[in-house]
């Protein structure tokens, strides 16, 4: 089964969030519509600003791990190296 380690940010170098997934879509839709209430609710956080897929969700899952215990700075990194511009990428997982 796939997996994905997602990061949501509030704003450009604002809160974020990381998280890990089999149904990207499903999850973003739930974070966006407030549906779970948490972290992401209560600070705002909904844009998603990096991804990345695994084959196996175990592996995602070792991921998402490892970037939860970074730095703030190496995920801004991160998210910069993919996205500059700090642009909702929510369009890219028309498919998955």
């Amino acid at each position: 089964m796939k997996g994905y380690v997602y990061i949501l940010a509030s704003k450009r170098s604002g809160t974020l969030y990381t998280g890990v997934t089999t149904d990207l879509p499903g999850r973003l839709f739930e974070h966006q519509n407030e549906l779970t209430k948490g972290f992401t609710s209560r600070y705002g956080v909904k844009t998603l600003v990096w991804f990345e897929e695994y084959d196996l969700v175990t592996t995602a899952i070792t991921r998402e791990k490892t970037i939860k215990k970074w730095p703030r700075q190496w995920k801004l990194n991160l998210i910069e190296a993919m996205n500059p511009d700090w642009e909702d990428i929510a369009h890219y997982l028309h498919g998955l």
